[in-house]
């Protein structure tokens, strides 16, 4: 059996191979948000999950929508989004509005 000489390793002063940079990731895609008409004094979501879960998150007034949510419902309207699973809620139109400072 002869020995062989191993192979010299790469010097140190040898210039590294050129990194290669990923392409810039495209922009994602955001699907536009479930909108639903709340029932006569709905407090709470009733979205279910792909499990059948029901949410239940609270629904809460929301003031400062942005620009997207606002070409979508229009300025100025009266919406409501769950806490958990952001579905919007437009109200009951058969219930008075809650825009109003209350009345006495």
């Amino acid at each position: 059996m002869t020995d062989t000489p191993a192979a010299p390793e790469a010097s140190a002063s040898a210039t590294p191979a050129p990194l290669q940079t990923a392409p810039p990731p495209e922009p994602a895609q955001v699907a536009p948000p479930k909108i639903k008409v709340r029932k006569h004094k709905q407090r709470s979501c009733d979205e279910k999950d792909a499990k059948g879960k029901l949410c239940a998150g609270h629904l809460k007034r929301w003031y400062d929508y942005p620009k997207e949510i606002e070409a979508i419902i229009g300025p100025n309207a009266e919406i409501y989004r769950c806490e958990f699973c952001k579905t919007l809620y437009r109200p009951d139109p058969m219930q008075m509005p809650n825009s109003y400072t209350l009345r006495y």
